[in-house]
């Protein structure tokens, strides 16, 4: 072996440990850029759990209105169609209370109210049509959700 080989092999770590250096560089920088997108998804994550939630409120808002919508329809028709009334007789919406019922203390429809009730209704060949309209209206903070439903009914 002769003089110069000995110092070529001497070099050989020294060539070893600068190639490690470089790579270490280029590690940090992939670390990097992996932290920042895991950080992006989990914002992205975090986001759309909150839209999740909320449209989920505003899904049992809407229910709780339609709720309070069909029970002063169903009021409504309860007095046009009381039971027991012989069916002979039939009720104009002139003969029974177009006040709408209370619901605010009935639980699951507390910030609910029937917002509005009308009752229509026509004669057409000894047969009585009816149309009711009920507004049900829920509040919850400052979101206020509302649904209308409307009934047709007739005489016998």
């Amino acid at each position: 072996m002769s003089h110069n080989d000995a110092v070529h092999l001497v070099n050989l770590p020294c060539k070893m440990q600068s190639n490690s250096n470089k790579h270490r560089g280029s590690a940090l920088v992939i670390a990097i850029f992996v932290i920042i997108v895991m950080s992006l998804l989990g914002a992205a994550l975090v986001n759309m759990m909150a839209s999740s939630q909320e449209n989920v409120a505003f899904e049992v808002l809407g229910t709780r209105a339609y709720a309070s919508a069909q029970t002063g329809a169903q009021w409504q028709l309860a007095q046009l169609f009381p039971v027991g009334l012989a069916s002979a007789t039939s009720r104009t919406c002139a003969d029974v209370s177009q006040n709408a019922p209370a619901i605010a203390h009935i639980p699951g429809l507390i910030g609910c109210e029937v917002k509005a009730l009308t009752c229509n209704d026509f004669l057409f060949e000894d047969v009585r049509y009816y149309t009711v309209t009920s507004v049900g209206e829920c509040q919850l903070d400052s979101e206020v959700t509302s649904r209308i439903i409307e009934v047709e009914a007739r005489s016998l």
